[in-house]
């Protein structure tokens, strides 16, 4: 349905705008001989393929190594591209329109001074007829000869670690929705995803902000997540593994002893990150849960005026502290 919306669009001399929220060509190798899977060198994280110079790079911490031929480990000749990224979205749409001008608008492209500016100009000017890109293509754009929108692999925020991918994935289809059909002639959006029935899915479809308020914030109340109760995130690195685990027991059970009151206050963890290792620091983190801000606040400080006063269990571990975080990797 896609590739014919497109074909459409094109033969009407309409726009196109189609998001995929994941950068490069493709999520990652994997050897189809033993399965292994080239990782970053600094970061707990596979190597995403870029096409362009065959490079393998980490978006985390920007290492790059050239893409191999062959299987590093077991030297198999088969290393299959997985997960779908915005240069792979442009190779497709190049093959099956050879006709029209694409565009690409991510990080990779919008490196260069006035790069944003000058792609979305070479847009607004119908230089380009489809515009491929990250997230930064659905937010706030008014071209009026877009009538329509197409989201591919929009179930990819949901793999994240966070009780707020849901509300992210929402406010992400509703913005990039309103790009479409905003002259006279009316839009349309088509959204690829295995979850149709998911409430971001159904929500966004609808165009239902208080229904997916409703739904969302009553999940929110029986887990106890904000707005009703306040979050806190401690978080410990270091480069030595297992000072940063045992820094993190530690403190955890330095939080445990300050509980006042458990019925307002709850501590989760210690856990290892999502991302595990960041720039060659092993990271664990603490969660806090309060009821209100100024109990957070004084559990906070009471438990790190004692941790302070022994220094020892914390000796070479970076401490950093987040209140009512935004992202939980």
């Amino acid at each position: 349905p896609l590739r014919h919306a497109i074909a459409e669009r094109l033969e009407r001399g309409e726009q196109c705008l189609i998001l995929i929220n994941r950068r490069g060509y493709s999520a990652y190798l994997q050897c189809r001989e033993c399965g292994d899977v080239p990782h970053c060198a600094h970061c707990s994280v596979s190597l995403t393929y870029h096409a362009r110079g065959r490079t393998l790079k980490c978006h985390y911490c920007d290492y790059t190594q050239p893409a191999p031929t062959a299987c590093p480990v077991c030297h198999g000749p088969v290393l299959h591209h997985y997960g779908v990224g915005t240069q792979q979205v442009e190779d497709v749409l190049r093959a099956l329109f050879p006709e029209a001008r694409l565009g690409r608008m991510d990080r990779d492209t919008t490196r260069g001074k006035a790069a944003h500016e000058r792609i979305l100009r070479s847009f607004g000017a119908h230089e380009v007829d489809i515009l491929i890109g990250t997230q930064m293509i659905a937010k706030g754009h008014d071209f009026p000869n877009i009538t329509l929108v197409g989201v591919v692999s929009a179930d990819g925020a949901l793999s994240i670690p966070d009780f707020r991918a849901p509300e992210r994935l929402f406010q992400l289809l509703t913005q990039v929705a309103g790009r479409a059909g905003r002259g006279a002639r009316p839009g349309e959006v088509l959204i690829q995803t295995f979850r149709p029935d998911f409430e971001s899915m159904t929500f966004a479809r609808e165009h239902d902000f208080l229904g997916f308020f409703q739904h969302e914030i009553q999940n929110r109340r029986l887990l106890l997540y904000p707005p009703y109760m306040r979050l806190a995130k401690v978080l410990l690195d270091s480069p030595d593994p297992e000072r940063a685990q045992t820094a993190g027991e530690w403190l955890a059970g330095q939080f445990a002893r300050h509980l006042a009151e458990p019925q307002r206050l709850e501590v989760l963890g210690p856990a290892e990150a999502p991302l595990a290792k960041l720039q060659n620091r092993y990271r664990w983190h603490i969660m806090l849960k309060a009821a209100t801000s100024r109990e957070l606040h004084g559990w906070l400080q009471q438990t790190l005026d004692t941790a302070q006063q022994d220094r020892q269990h914390l000796r070479n571990v970076r401490m950093s502290i987040d209140i009512d975080p935004v992202l939980f990797l």
